[in-house]
């Protein structure tokens, strides 16, 4: 049998439900949320066939509340723009900017990320973010950091010659094991993600046209200092 129900499971880390959702929320988790979900019963998936007329499409993993991803797609009307996030009450904020905003560039999973990424036509990404992920700070934590060879290997695949794989954080130690797994698939698959900072002012600005988010906001408030890392495919 062919079908979400035979998808193999992989263990979703963190929360996947909070507070009960508004009456608002609910409803459009009921009426709105079906027509902009992105189904996995395929087992290849081309992104552009979900939005129909775009330049190119871009992803976001694990978009939280949902507010950079709704300004990008509003910025960026002729972007396709898809969001995975496990979190139901997210996936319901950016529901809610979607119908206040009208908004029709946008697809949804609410899932991991991986179970996208791995399905994805090669080279049919132009542009991923991945914004302030989970640190997973305790060592005994780290191997469920998002960042690791096998998610390289969906992004690889996933992302055009030429595409831009974005990566913030205001943790140090993901910072550095950010780049560490990228330089360890560099040398084991050839040089595929170039990191294109040349010097330290690269990393320490936002990326062009940054609104920022909340994340952010509250490494600042707490004395942190956000890094900014963007990879070019090879």
């Amino acid at each position: 049998m062919n079908g979400e129900s035979d998808i193999p499971r992989r263990h979703v880390y963190g929360r996947t439900k909070g507070k009960t959702l508004k009456p608002r929320q609910a409803n459009l988790m009921e009426t709105l949320f079906p027509r902009v979900s992105i189904s996995l019963e395929e087992a290849v998936i081309d992104p552009k066939r979900l939005f129909g007329d775009v330049d190119e499409v871009w992803l976001e993993v694990g978009f939280g509340g949902g507010e950079h991803l709704a300004h990008q797609a509003e910025t960026h009307p002729r972007v396709g723009i898809m969001g995975c996030e496990p979190f139901l009450n997210g996936v319901a904020k950016l529901v809610s900017e979607i119908d206040e905003q009208g908004l029709t560039n946008i697809r949804i999973l609410n899932d991991d990320a991986r179970f996208l990424l791995e399905r994805l036509a090669p080279s049919s990404l132009a542009r991923v973010f991945i914004l302030y992920p989970d640190p997973w700070p305790k060592k005994r934590h780290n191997k469920r950091r998002f960042i690791n060879q096998e998610t390289l290997g969906f992004l690889a695949s996933a992302l055009r010659p030429g595409g831009e794989l974005r990566f913030a954080s205001d943790i140090p130690d993901y910072i550095a094991w950010t780049l560490a797994h990228v330089s360890r698939f560099n040398r084991e698959k050839g040089e595929t993600f170039r990191w294109t900072a040349e010097r330290a002012e690269d990393w320490r600005t936002p990326y062009e046209g940054w609104p920022g988010t909340r994340y952010e906001a509250k490494a600042i408030r707490e004395g942190r200092t956000p890094c900014y890392l963007a990879f070019t495919r090879g």
